[in-house]
């Protein structure tokens, strides 16, 4: 019988790449929005995850892990990658199309809900009092948010489509958390795991490109292809193996605490960069969001259980 010791949030090892994934992440919505107009959503996505697989296998070669993996964890690699790199982010660029950038962004940070229930369910991950208490009160920030967001850019009439999208969103992503935390993806090196991940959604994401866009496409302003390789390079290869790194130490439910950052990070951004206003309501909604995270991630659980 192996033990797990119990894991603290705010040690150094945990709370540092946490905040340095929310930082990146939260940097990433300005330069989606540069990625969506010119070019078609579906290529845009397939180019980040192109570059990205290409990263990721020369960072995996760089680590000196193994690059090949068993035909069942490759079976594994192929849904991860659909879900989490294909069918999230294409609903997430779609989404943008009939949402701001910021409503996508905030409605993001309900991930830690399904990651939440679904590591429960699947992954015997223990949901505390803490983490209830917490998540109850960033869901009432998240929403004075949502409402900032809604009153200084109101959707447009399509505003329950842009919302079903990032629904699925949530969704796609949040099943893609839980599968790379079981046994399979954790038998085989974790970069290896992605970067066969990343170059099956790249194949689902050119496929759906194809069919909905036609031939490929692509924007020669210098700027476009910058935030192609930032995207991908930086948003990709440097993050998700700090985030599901995470997501195996800290469990689904707390790890996706990070979406509740990222959307105040987002606005810090705007702030400096846009000219984003913040307002009252906007300042409350981050207040509690952040206090939820503080009270949902100070106990000391483990993130699986005893076996």
């Amino acid at each position: 019988m192996s033990q797990t010791q119990p894991v603290s949030f705010w040690t150094p090892r945990i709370f540092g790449p946490f905040l340095l994934v929310s930082l990146i992440w939260g940097s990433t919505w300005l330069v989606i929005r540069d990625q969506i107009g010119t070019v078609a959503p579906s290529w845009s996505v397939t180019w980040r995850f192109v570059l990205a697989a290409a990263g990721m296998f020369v960072f995996a070669a760089l680590k000196r892990q193994r690059l090949a993996i068993p035909g069942r964890v490759q079976l594994l690699a192929m849904i991860f990658g659909m879900l989490q790199f294909g069918l999230n982010f294409q609903f997430v660029y779609r989404a943008e199309h009939f949402l701001t950038s910021g409503i996508v962004a905030v409605l993001f940070a309900l991930l830690l809900v399904p990651n939440a229930i679904l590591g429960r369910i699947f992954l015997a991950q223990p949901i505390t009092r803490a983490f209830f208490g917490g998540t109850v009160l960033a869901l009432v920030g998240i929403v004075l948010l949502l409402l900032h967001e809604y009153r200084i850019a109101p959707p447009t009439g399509q505003v329950l489509f842009g919302v079903a999208l990032t629904l699925c969103a949530i969704l796609t992503a949040s099943a893609s958390n839980v599968l790379q935390a079981t046994a399979g993806p954790r038998s085989v090196p974790m970069l290896t795991f992605l970067a066969w991940g990343l170059v099956w959604g790249a194949v689902f994401d050119a496929a759906v490109a194809l069919v909905l866009a036609g031939p490929p496409q692509f924007d020669w302003r210098w700027t476009y292809g910058a935030g192609v390789a930032y995207l991908a390079l930086v948003g990709s290869v440097v993050t998700f193996p700090i985030y599901f790194g995470l997501v195996r130490e800290l469990g689904a439910g707390r790890a996706a605490y990070n979406g509740v950052v990222v959307p105040i990070i987002a606005m810090l951004l705007s702030t400096l960069f846009e000219g984003y206003r913040w307002s009252l309501l906007a300042g409350t909604g981050a207040v509690l969001a952040l206090g939820g995270l503080v009270l949902a991630l100070r106990a000391r659980n483990p993130s699986t259980k005893e076996g």
